[in-house]
């Protein structure tokens, strides 16, 4: 898979300072992945918005489903957006390594410094993401039992 000259990562919250910094990540799968220190970014600008609006505060638990190479949607099983913005940061793809190999997500140990942040409204962004159904929320919290 060749590396794509920039990357993705949405937020909820502006930057403080002038670089993301490494740290885990809060779902609850069980991948090596999730066990790891760093800066998560995405090739696909889609799937960087729909995580900036599923961590807005008054979202609680919630889910993204990548579906091809342009294209992701959540699910939010409890809560919806109560913020006005959300941030897309646009960084730079070295220093990033591709984890798990092949898919959309990437990966960097070391701080980094976007090259550009774009503010949007979360209510135009809102038709990314659904309100769970009774039967996604059922699988949820038995996935979540599983731990």
């Amino acid at each position: 898979m060749k590396k794509p000259k920039y990357l993705y990562h949405g937020s909820s919250r502006k930057l403080k300072g002038k670089k993301l910094i490494p740290k885990k990540p809060s779902d609850i799968g069980k991948t090596k992945e999730n066990k790891l220190k760093g800066v998560f970014a995405t090739d696909i600008k889609q799937a960087a918005i729909v995580m900036a609006l599923l961590s807005c505060k008054g979202v609680g638990n919630s889910s993204l489903s990548v579906i091809n190479k342009k294209r992701a949607r959540g699910i939010v099983y409890s809560g919806w957006p109560k913020q006005e913005y959300i941030y897309l940061y646009i960084l730079p793809s070295k220093g990033f390594d591709n984890m798990p190999k092949g898919s959309w997500q990437w990966i960097s140990f070391e701080p980094v410094k976007p090259l550009k942040t774009v503010k949007f409204k979360v209510s135009g962004y809102l038709d990314l993401i659904d309100k769970a159904t009774k039967k996604e929320k059922e699988k949820f919290k038995e996935l979540k039992k599983r731990g």
